[in-house]
């Protein structure tokens, strides 16, 4: 391709449109050449220009008083936690080379998330995952979900930050297009965090960490398009990586930031050297001059575009304070890892690129970056047809169980309610020591900051089937699940990132999806005081049978001032009353039981308020300051049923249940209406506590009491608990094959 006429048919080629490609030729003033176009193919990609996407991103709340860094500013999300500390978090997606190697695709999606947390200086301290797969009992989905879950556990492990949550959900609308989103989270000094920015003239510019390959060349473009039949060619856009080598990195990384002889610090992940040369001079106001052929490469003459546009891994940019060049060398040398200048810092903004002194490129900075001359488009977007027809849904057209012991197995068995201990026993979580929930798991993954009494609650939430009936309450409910899952687990939420993983957005229906998404994250957000710190924009997720469900995965991170407030879900003793928080509903629209046992698609997104959900969350948060409560978990996909029984596991301390007079006994096991949570209580405690849920202003319901090793619903089933934690524990392997089901 590099020997045709740069053209505006070789721009379409490389992923241009034709109005791109004139914008380029105005912006430089004469045609550009092949490396140039390569150059633009990657920094105007939607994966890192978000062209289709910043207008609406721009939308949402950005500012908090405990705010560092605010969205796009730096790496990752910078949140003030007290005592001079901050913890840097951000997810990101690697969904399409895991569509195609899941095991390098999702290793690879770990190590640079970490890369983004430890470039501002901050050390990783936890990780989780959100991941979408097709149905469990295809052939396809089996050998996709063991790769990215082993790929996920050996890079994870090996680099050694512990993965302490996630969440797993199966529908066929990911059968083709999986999604593999990582989050990770870092703790940093303040005055200690490092920026991804360049200036000052005559400043060197290092590449370290590991040689360059032609791995991940193009990756950023492969990224920017619909999965087909054919995209198993685009295979070698999929990077490899070494959690060895990145374990080094890190070391080193902080060992130099540590020395404050760092101008600017960034990783070179999607469009490698070519964005982060590009973006840090853009931040600083300067420009580079760059020698490619400085730069260490795994295999002989390596071609400038392939050099600029590569995405090996574990690599970073380093500006230097000039004069100390020797004193970084030498770390990263006893780190023995490649420490190379390749460039100086120039005046102006301009981007030049050379070979053995032949000039390859030369660009503008700013015209590659957001806020420069990247394009930004406004996309028509049109409601779908299924939208109004979901909403036609009435529950009274829904047949009651005529036996509801079979329904409770049948939800409790089904992989996005069944245990996901397959997955998450393949990954370390305890490395560090640092992870809470050991011993007891809470509603969020919760992590102590060693040195201090805080600890820091992480959750990464989206039900995918709410967002595709509802985008805008369906992203409204993401966000308040992750933050009720933080509130239960005894923090105060903070802020979040996001990864939004949609379909191709010059689809009008798709882009229809994202706007209203983007309006139901804004919202919930303002509401409960939790600014966006960033994330990632991941379109595209398509393909010939259509687009994925939209998913916007929330990961959010809260605060536990003292961690004596850490709650935990289990029963902890016979006889203690059970209540739950929020009202009797009997909304049976978008549950797992409405989906999966009647099979029946189209219903709205499932009932809820915004203000009920903030007296919900601000009323468990008291509970839990105040001593009151013995558990405390909310009521989510596979509704009360599922969150009695996860209750009930750990200790082997069940309940016995009645359902109120007046409500479908369906609609109060089965349904998923929001803003629901489970307390249990000492007995002694009652009236204490049902005098404190009435000044709240709390709707609540006593609704029975726990019991040693039986689960029962008067007069609908009961169980004993080994019957259902076998069921719960197993149904996922015996899914996916891993396990006879005789």
């Amino acid at each position: 391709m590099e020997d045709l006429l740069p053209t505006s048919e070789t721009a379409s080629k490389l992923g241009l449109r034709p109005e791109e490609y004139n914008h380029i030729v105005e912006i430089l003033g004469r045609k550009p050449n092949f490396t140039e176009l390569c150059i633009y193919s990657g920094m105007w990609s939607e994966h890192c220009s978000y062209k289709n996407s910043i207008v609406w991103l721009k939308t949402l709340p950005k500012d908090s008083p405990r705010m560092l860094a605010k969205a796009g500013e730096e790496n990752a999300g910078l949140v003030d936690i007290g005592d001079d500390l901050a913890m840097s978090f951000k997810i990101e997606s690697h969904n399409h080379p895991s569509a195609i190697e899941p095991y390098q695709g999702a290793a690879t999606g770990v190590g640079g998330i970490n890369r983004d947390i430890f470039t501002m200086g901050a050390r990783p301290i936890a990780q989780l995952n959100s991941l979408r797969f097709g149905l469990p009992e295809n052939e396809n989905t089996r050998h996709l979900i063991k790769g990215v879950v082993k790929g996920i556990g050996d890079y994870g492990n090996a680099f050694g930050v512990p993965t302490v949550g996630g969440e797993v959900f199966f529908d066929e609308s990911f059968q083709t297009n999986i999604l593999v989103n990582a989050f990770s989270a870092g703790l940093v000094e303040k005055g200690k965090v490092a920026k991804a920015i360049s200036y000052g003239e005559g400043n060197p510019v290092f590449i370290v960490g590991s040689a360059t390959g032609k791995d991940g060349i193009l990756g950023a473009a492969f990224a920017s398009k619909d999965i087909s039949k054919d995209s198993a060619e685009d295979l070698p856009a999929v990077q490899v990586g070494d959690p060895f080598q990145e374990k080094l990195l890190l070391e080193a990384t902080l060992e130099v930031i540590a020395t404050g002889d760092v101008i600017g610090i960034q990783d070179m992940g999607a469009a490698g050297i070519i964005c982060s040369t590009s973006e840090m001079s853009a931040k600083g106001e300067h420009g580079m001059d760059i020698w490619l052929d400085k730069v260490p490469t795994r295999q002989p003459n390596m071609k400038a575009w392939e050099l600029l546009l590569s995405e090996s891994q574990e690599r970073m940019l380093l500006v230097v304070k000039k004069g100390n060049e020797q004193k970084v060398i030498s770390i990263f040398q006893r780190w023995d890892l490649n420490c190379s200048q390749i460039g100086v810092v120039t005046k102006g903004g301009q981007l030049r690129f050379f070979m053995k002194d032949k000039l390859e490129a030369e660009v503008p900075a700013h015209s590659l970056v957001l806020g420069g001359g990247a394009p930004v488009y406004h996309r028509e977007w049109k409601e779908p047809a299924y939208y109004q027809e979901y909403k036609k849904f009435q529950n009274k057209l829904v047949p009651e169980p005529t036996d509801y012991a079979e329904v409770a197995r049948f939800i409790i068995s089904h992989p996005n309610i069944a245990s996901k201990k397959w997955v998450y026993e393949q990954y370390d979580s305890m490395v560090g020591t640092i992870n809470m929930n050991s011993s007891e798991r809470s509603a969020a993954s919760v992590v102590k900051i060693k040195g201090t009494q805080k600890a820091v609650a992480m959750s990464v939430d989206c039900n995918s089937r709410y967002v595709h009936a509802d985008p805008e309450k369906g992203c409204s409910i993401a966000v308040a699940e992750a933050a009720r899952n933080i509130v239960c687990s005894g923090g105060v939420p903070l802020a979040v990132t996001n990864c939004l993983n949609f379909g191709n957005p010059y689809n009008p229906e798709v882009y229809w999806q994202f706007v209203g998404a983007i309006k139901g994250m804004k919202a919930a957000c303002e509401a409960l005081e939790t600014p966006v710190t960033g994330g990632n924009v991941s379109f595209y997720n398509q393909s010939e049978s259509g687009p994925v469900f939209p998913t916007p995965t929330i990961g959010m991170i809260g605060l536990l001032e003292n961690d004596k407030n850490f709650t935990t879900i289990s029963f902890k003793s016979d006889g203690e009353l059970i209540y739950l928080l929020g009202d009797l509903s009997e909304d049976l629209a978008c549950s797992e039981y409405l989906y999966s046992w009647h099979n029946i698609k189209g219903s709205p997104a499932p009932e809820f308020e915004l203000g009920k959900e903030i007296k919900l969350q601000k009323t468990i948060l008291s509970l839990i300051d105040h001593r009151m409560v013995s558990n405390a978990q909310d009521v989510s996909d596979g509704g009360l049923w599922a969150a009695l029984a996860e209750c009930s596991f750990e200790k082997e301390i069940g309940f016995k249940i009645n359902v109120p007079s007046g409500v479908r006994p369906d609609a109060f096991l089965f349904g998923e209406a929001q803003s629901r949570a489970i307390v249990s209580v000492k007995s002694d405690q009652q009236l204490k506590v049902e005098s404190h849920l009435k000044q709240s202003g709390q709707a609540f319901h006593l609704i029975g009491h726990t019991v040693y090793h039986r689960m029962e619903a008067e007069g609908l089933f009961s169980f004993g608990i080994d019957e259902i934690k076998s069921i719960y524990d197993q149904s996922l392997e015996q899914r996916l094959g891993l396990v006879s089901t005789v």
